[in-house]
């Protein structure tokens, strides 16, 4: 058994050639270049896939090796996995992996018995093998080519980092150098769940966050570190879709993940190093800035604009400035695509990613270092933003629209930390309260669509006398709308003063 450690990066197609031309490449000890064809097995129930075992084919010359692989969890990336590799002799014989448990599972009749091929990939590859020091080995794979299955076909494009000796900080290093000068953020989905994606013919859609496994025996510094990473995951997930897609919800999801991260990077500051957040936050702060304005033309056009042209058909006005929004809606679709393909944004993940790699969030405290057990961090996080949120609900009037916003944004810290929490708050009181939340949350941030929207209509009508009137026209029809969700406010507040949690470190 190998332990294979990789960080794997996404390349532009069209930027293997500058790739190539890349000086660290160039100090490089040696360079091959190799055509390979790989099958991928399976059962016909995906026995190995639910399992998280991958079991491949890889020609080599005339020969075929076979690998069992173990899929575990990519962390921004970075996978950290067993193999076992055999010469393949016509059929697949498990003899060799020497996990007895997963060997004996593999030589079951209904594993060994009912493999058959799912998926295919053809690449070519370029090897690079890097000597950073004397203890430093990385191999560097340039892969371009495609995935198969059933007849559909998926490009590959991807550059791997695979150490050999020294420290994973070394891939980091490398990875950051190689970023410098073209986008070249994370790959979070392997070539082979990308195979199965093809097999199940399961279309690309937005991701939205999960459940973070913390667990109450966890450090604050490792459950952060996981949500952080959650995070990342998060946004790079929606990453391609936001690119390639004029589906809005990529956008909005990216937006989410930032702000969970930056909730996230306020919650736990009073354990996190010196400095962290200062690396992550400025670029952070900018990609946000762009993933907004994107967000807030489409919140204009779908929620403001669009029932408004369809109450009113035959109203000219509204036409036409439906079409100079849109023109700013594209403007700034195409601004995000750009920003999302230019090296800052890999930096900003592989930063963070190599941040999270490093002690101390990697390595138990050192001698003498006290920390706080999980559930007493986080009952008084929770408790001092739940003061908070109270205090901003007692200060909030429909008469004064910025306490408004100052209590949405105090009920989404909270909301967010009571869902990175949920799994040690006891029964059903975090779940009661995020919906409590939720509430009083979704109706300030439709009163805040509202008001951000008489600027930014007024923005895309210019001094156009017509497009003025369209953007009264506008304001008038969401007029009742507005006063009604004023007149509810009051309600919600009285049910957010009421809000309770259970203490969680007794």
């Amino acid at each position: 058994m190998t332990q294979q450690i990789a960080l794997k990066l996404a390349v532009a197609e069209d930027r293997h050639g500058f790739l190539l031309r890349q000086p660290a490449l160039a100090r490089a000890a040696g360079r091959e270049q190799h055509q390979l064809v790989s099958i991928y097995y399976d059962t016909g129930r995906l026995a190995l896939r639910r399992a998280g075992i991958l079991l491949r084919l890889r020609r080599h010359g005339a020969s075929w090796q076979q690998t069992v692989k173990r899929q575990d969890a990519s962390d921004g990336g970075l996978t950290q996995r067993p193999e076992w590799q055999a010469p393949y002799l016509n059929h697949f014989d498990f003899s060799h992996v020497d996990d007895a448990e997963l060997r004996e599972w593999l030589q079951r009749g209904k594993i060994a018995g009912h493999l058959a091929a799912v998926f295919e990939t053809n690449f070519r590859r370029t090897l690079w093998t890097l000597d950073r020091d004397h203890d430093t080995r990385i191999l560097v794979k340039l892969d371009r080519g495609w995935i198969a299955s059933n007849g559909r076909r998926d490009n590959i494009s991807e550059l791997e980092l695979q150490l050999v000796s020294g420290s994973i900080d070394s891939l980091y290093a490398l990875a950051l150098e190689l970023a410098q000068r073209q986008a070249l953020p994370p790959l979070l989905l392997s070539k082979a769940e990308r195979g199965y994606r093809l097999f199940l013919n399961m279309p690309a859609r937005p991701v939205k966050a999960g459940n973070v496994p913390i667990d109450a025996g966890d450090t604050p510094l490792a459950a952060f570190r996981l949500i952080a990473l959650d995070c990342l995951s998060h946004l790079q997930l929606n990453h391609d879709g936001a690119v390639r897609s004029d589906d809005p919800e990529y956008v909005h999801q990216m937006r989410v993940a930032m702000r969970r991260l930056r909730a996230a990077l306020r919650m736990f500051s009073p354990v996190l190093p010196a400095g962290f957040a200062e690396y992550l936050v400025p670029p952070m702060r900018e990609l946000m800035r762009a993933l907004g304005q994107a967000r807030d033309f489409d919140v204009l056009m779908a929620e403001i604009v669009v029932p408004v042209a369809n109450a009113l058909p035959d109203e000219p006005r509204l036409t036409d400035l439906a079409s100079a929004i849109t023109d700013r809606l594209y403007a700034a679709r195409a601004n995000i695509r750009h920003v999302l393909q230019q090296p800052g944004y890999g930096q900003l993940l592989l930063t963070a990613g190599s941040l999270l790699q490093r002690a101390p969030f990697v390595e138990p405290p050192g001698a003498g270092v006290e920390l706080p057990s999980l559930l007493q961090f986080a009952d008084r996080r929770l408790r001092r933003l739940l003061k908070k949120v109270l205090e901003l609900a007692d200060a909030a009037s429909v008469d004064y629209p910025p306490s408004l916003h100052q209590l949405r944004i105090g009920i989404k810290r909270l909301r967010y930390a009571i869902e990175f929490f949920g799994p040690m708050i006891p029964g059903k009181s975090g779940t009661a309260a995020i919906k409590r939340l939720a509430g009083l949350q979704d109706e300030l941030g439709q009163l805040n669509d509202l008001a951000s929207a008489g600027t930014l209509l007024m923005v895309c009508a210019g001094r156009d006398p017509q497009l003025r009137e369209a953007v009264t026209l506008i304001g008038g029809w969401h007029g009742r709308r507005h006063a009604a969700l004023l007149d509810d406010v009051p309600g919600q507040l009285r049910r957010i003063r009421g809000l309770n949690l259970p203490r969680l470190d007794t």
